[in-house]
């Protein structure tokens, strides 16, 4: 998958599950306080990416995703 189509997907699946507007959702923001997470939240958020995407992300892992753009790279090296 072509990187903007991968940024693109992300934010609107995102955007619609957490009910925010695409517009916040920018590389550099962070994402717990962009979609307003709290830790079940973050947990749902992770289960929509890896059934969207078809990756697993490793809780030792999202820890190193704190913003967009790290989610972005993390997706662009393990999809497909």
């Amino acid at each position: 998958m072509e990187k903007q189509a991968l940024i693109a997907k992300v934010n609107s699946v995102l955007a619609e599950e957490f009910e925010v507007e695409e517009s916040v959702i920018t590389p550099e923001a962070n994402i717990k306080q962009t979609l307003e997470l709290d830790s079940l939240s973050l947990v749902d958020m992770v289960a929509l990416i890896e059934n969207e995407f078809g990756v697993k992300i490793p809780s030792n892992e999202l820890v190193k995703i704190p913003t967009f753009q790290a989610l972005y790279d993390y997706l662009a090296e393990r999809v497909a």
